[in-house]
């Protein structure tokens, strides 16, 4: 994976409509500022299966370490990442990503952004050998996902994923929205699905889920929530109306712990959406049930500072 560096301004849009909450449940840390480093780790997977046969295609990328900066009740949270190519492994080959991703965490509602680029994978057996190289394997995934959040004012998923905040007590909440993707896969000839070395997929659907954070003690936490939903898909926009139109399911876990104090904390998230771009034909010998998997999984340490430039010093009680 060729090092690149993102800078991104985030985010109005969840921060439009602000919620009021029960303190009793959520209380936002005081300092308006933070710092933060850490490990994070992006991917898209795809698994094909002719035959009852099933291939893994993974890419060989490296984890990224990354700092940020982060303004509570802003728009504002910046940072930087840099590649760790020496964590590659020469056996599996070069993939060649561009992958940006957002999940954002309002009050209200979430939001996932997912822009993901990636030439180049790998097949391995259980043991992670007998590895199998795909250079000219390309995926493409172009997508946008987002939930209203019910019991915002008792469930905070920024206390789970963000950690700006803290779950002072057990909650969960019911979840509802949808998404839209598009996706592109092609090769020269190591990719074959219907007779072509291409697949183009367009889809958009509804989903529904829960979520639930565990405040195991006045420090640790840990949060889970699934979501489930039902896509129409079909080759081009222009087709809806026109071809035949197929369903297919998502799914898409979160899962967080950590540890807060107040002035720093730690946690490990893992977040993965899944989606369903084909399913096999019986008239069609070359045709396949086709998965992708694309995710997040990121360690962050999290340093809270008492004063900063633009609010002065902390007013002592």
């Amino acid at each position: 994976m060729k090092s690149y560096f993102s800078l991104f301004l985030l985010f109005l849009l969840p921060y439009f409509c602000q919620a009021q909450i029960d303190t009793t449940y959520i209380k936002p840390f005081e300092n308006k500022l933070s710092l933060r480093t850490y490990f994070s780790m992006k991917l898209i997977s795809m698994e094909q299966e002719v035959d009852g046969k099933v291939k893994n295609f993974m890419p060989n990328t490296p984890m990224s370490l990354g700092f940020g900066v982060s303004i509570n009740n802003t728009i504002i949270n910046l940072s930087y990442g840099y590649g760790l190519n020496f964590m590659k492994d020469k056996d599996k080959g070069r993939t060649k990503a561009f992958d940006f991703q957002i999940h954002n965490y309002g009050r209200k509602f979430i939001i996932d952004l997912f822009v993901q680029k990636y030439r180049g994978f790998y097949t391995a057996d259980q043991n992670d050998k007998n590895i199998e190289l795909y250079p000219d394997l390309n995926i493409q995934q172009y997508g946008a996902f987002g939930q209203y959040v019910f019991n915002n004012k008792k469930f905070s998923y920024k206390a789970a994923f963000n950690q700006n905040e803290r779950q002072l007590k057990s909650a969960g909440s019911f979840l509802l929205g949808g998404g839209v993707y598009f996706t592109k896969i092609g090769s020269d000839s190591s990719f074959v699905h219907k007779d072509k070395n291409s697949l183009r997929n367009f889809q958009f659907g509804v989903s529904g889920g829960y979520a639930y954070t565990w405040a195991i003690n006045k420090r640790w936490f840990a949060s889970g929530s699934i979501t489930v939903g039902a896509n129409l898909s079909t080759e081009r926009i222009n087709d809806f109306g026109k071809k035949k139109i197929e369903i297919y399911p998502t799914f898409f876990p979160r899962t967080a712990i950590g540890y807060n104090k107040e002035r720093w904390s730690l946690g490990l998230s893992y977040v993965n959406n899944l989606i369903f771009s084909s399913f096999s034909d019986n008239n069609n010998n070359n045709s396949s049930n086709i998965s992708l998997s694309s995710g997040n999984f990121q360690i962050a340490y999290i340093w809270r500072l008492d004063s900063n430039p633009f609010w002065g010093k902390k007013k002592s009680n």
